[in-house]
């Protein structure tokens, strides 16, 4: 059952929806500004690229405005604007691929950041590069995902939309979202601990000053 708030929030979009079929721009700016950043990731979960998930997002926000009068309030508006979201961007997809080779949907990519910190790592200069640098391996991993799976687990695991949500957005039965999100999540489990072997191996390095300082203290020690 919805609380009280959910309720007024769903009420004051309702409301914002209503002005913007109407033709009320304002109304429609402020629901793409409640909107931008899911939908700039959904996008971007899709098309792997920021300049072209940006263009399909502002065809996709033109297409939505003028088709506001078939929006039905039986569906989330989230959920509606989405489906265009993803339309778009999928449609941009087969062309580019189709210039190229013809490559299947199939897979996903990496999470925002997944970190616990605390105000005062908040503060840290290295605590920030630490994070940069962690989104930036997630982002990478997320990228590497298949097609499908990535705009799954971004839309699952970033976005939080439900199993319904979501595969009402991407208009595919509720298993193949939880099929897909657990195979995107292993996925990126597999990658995450390759890129951690990795750099233990290069951990605590070894070799070079080190090795050479120790071996001559330790020579010195013997001929003395």
């Amino acid at each position: 059952m919805a609380s009280n708030g959910q309720m007024k929030t769903q009420a004051a979009e309702a409301s914002l929806v209503s002005a913007a079929g109407r033709g009320d721009a304002r109304a429609f700016e402020s629901l793409m500004r409640q909107y931008n950043r899911t939908m700039f990731r959904t996008a971007r979960a899709i098309l792997k690229d920021d300049a072209e998930a940006e263009d399909a997002l502002q065809e996709a926000y033109f297409q939505a405005y003028r088709s506001l009068g078939s929006f039905r309030a039986d569906a989330r508006f989230s959920t509606w604007l989405a489906r265009i979201v993803v339309n778009e961007s999928l449609m941009r997809l087969r062309k580019s691929t189709r210039r190229a080779s013809i490559v299947p949907i199939q897979a996903a990519a990496p999470v925002e950041e997944v970190e616990l910190v605390t105000d005062d790592t908040m503060n840290k200069p290295d605590s920030s590069a630490e994070r940069a640098e962690m989104r930036r391996l997630l982002e990478v991993q997320i990228d590497a995902l298949p097609d499908a799976y990535r705009t799954v687990f971004m839309l699952r695991a970033v976005e939080e939309m439900t199993v319904e949500e979501t595969a009402a957005v991407l208009e595919i039965p509720p298993a193949t979202v939880r099929t897909r999100f657990f195979r995107a999540r292993s996925l990126l489990r597999e990658g995450l601990a390759q890129k951690m072997d990795l750099a233990c191996e290069d951990a605590f390095s070894f070799a070079g000053a080190r090795c050479d300082r120790i071996v001559a203290t330790v020579m010195e020690r013997i001929r003395g």
